[in-house]
């Protein structure tokens, strides 16, 4: 049976006339891979969606047919699993088209004709990531027993066979209703519209470079997706009467703010969804405002708790005390000050590209002069390491960087990809 603790950490010393507090919630999940292998069969559904427009043809539609057929291979029996081919229309690749069916149970005969159907997609047409979506929500329906969806997406290029608000609308409809990993080959494809699907849909976002490395990832994905034994919990943020929950943000292992998800629970507690757990830790930032008190008094700022079905498995306090000791209140919680910058580090590199790509070299140069000084800052070495390929650094502790004139296509959508990739704090 799947387990879930929580460590809360703070400083918990404001200063006279103060009102936030900050605390990072560590939460462990154990035993939930177990629990899924025990409890798979006909609760959880897989769906892979590859690119099959124009742009796919030659070695991206074969390494993407060989991918996934190794997706296929890490399906366990038992499953529900389905295959879309998705060009300016989506059509189910297996089931066959004319099945009765929409969606199968994975069984050797069923892995064998999905293997088979997978090598007969070919490519053509255009791209309408809105009509993916769409279909792989109606054949997620027709499975309501299967709890836990999870979904992967493929493209190679931009939607550009439909307005992009039809696609946000899409995304917005089916938001809940299963979560989904996308990925991008090559270097013709838009960053902020697969981050919009995947953030929406609590999965990820990258970029996969090279083709012959699409299977390796679809085997990772699916693998991962059968080792997550818990289909949902919520995150539920109690606060006091008279306080204001500012936000609450995923901040590893990657940074994703969740604070327009919430939903009520009771006028004082809001939850916030936080997709399928394996054996994993996740760290969130929790901010609450709380009405100023006098030097002296302390109350308890908010409960951080975990439910799973509705019920309550783990619970966190986070607290709050007035004091004059400037020794107590100036003390920057270690936790806290590494997920902030993490968080800021996301924005500047996001920022920095967008304004490069808009031909404002002076702000890119600020803001990715800044996401250099905070990936020092926080220890994220791999965020250097990726800056280095954009900017040439000067001063890594100043964040003094000139834009690289012959920067490649691919390491800035390497970078943008990677800029919500948090490290952990070093406990």
């Amino acid at each position: 049976m799947a387990e879930f603790h929580t460590e809360v950490f703070q400083n918990e010393f404001l200063s006279e006339g103060a009102t936030d507090v900050h605390a990072i919630v560590t939460v462990t999940s154990t035993g939930a891979g177990t629990a899924g292998a025990a409890s798979a069969t006909g609760t959880v559904a897989e769906i892979v969606m590859v690119d099959t427009s124009g742009s796919m043809q030659g070695p991206n539609i074969d390494a993407a047919k060989y991918a996934a057929q190794v997706a296929v291979d890490q399906i366990a029996d038992g499953t529900w699993f389905a295959i879309i081919g998705g060009s300016h229309v989506a059509q189910r690749a297996f089931p066959y088209p004319n099945a009765p069916v929409a969606i199968v149970q994975m069984e050797p005969g069923a892995r064998r004709e999905a293997k088979r159907a997978i090598s007969l997609m070919s490519p053509t047409g255009g791209t309408a990531m809105s009509t993916w979506l769409r279909l792989a929500d109606q054949v997620f329906s027709q499975v309501p027993q299967a709890k836990q969806r999870h979904a992967i997406l493929l493209t190679d290029g931009k939607n550009e066979s439909e307005p992009r608000e039809e696609l946000s609308k899409a995304i917005r409809d089916v938001t809940g209703r299963f979560q989904c990993d996308a990925r991008g080959v090559g270097a013709r494809w838009e960053v902020a519209e697969l981050r919009e699907i995947a953030s929406a849909l609590l999965g990820t976002v990258d970029l996969i470079a090279n083709p012959s490395d699409i299977a390796e990832d679809f085997r990772q994905l699916v693998a991962a997706s059968m080792s997550k034994g818990v289909a949902d919990a919520e995150l539920r943020v109690w606060a006091p009467q008279g306080a204001q929950v500012l936000f609450v943000r995923r901040v590893a292992p990657t940074v994703e703010d969740l604070s327009t998800r919430r939903t009520e629970v009771n006028p004082l507690t809001g939850a916030y969804p936080t997709g399928a757990w394996g054996d994993e830790a996740r760290d969130y930032h929790v901010a609450i405002r709380v009405p100023s008190k006098p030097v002296g008094s302390e109350q308890l700022a908010a409960r951080v708790q975990i439910a799973v079905g509705g019920e309550v498995l783990t619970s966190a306090l986070v607290k709050a005390r007035w004091s004059d000791d400037s020794a107590l209140t100036a003390r920057i919680n270690p936790e806290v000050a590494h997920y902030t910058g993490q968080a800021e580090l996301a924005s500047a590199i996001q920022e920095g590209l967008a304004a490069k790509a808009a031909g404002d070299e002076a702000t890119a140069t600020v803001k990715l002069g800044r996401a250099v000084q905070l990936a020092q800052e926080t220890g994220n070495e791999e965020a250097t390491s990726r800056l280095r390929r954009v900017v040439d650094i000067d001063d890594e502790e100043k964040g003094t960087v000139r834009l690289k004139r012959d920067a490649a296509k691919l390491d800035e959508m390497a970078l943008d990809t990677a800029s919500t990739k948090t490290t952990r704090v070093r406990r």
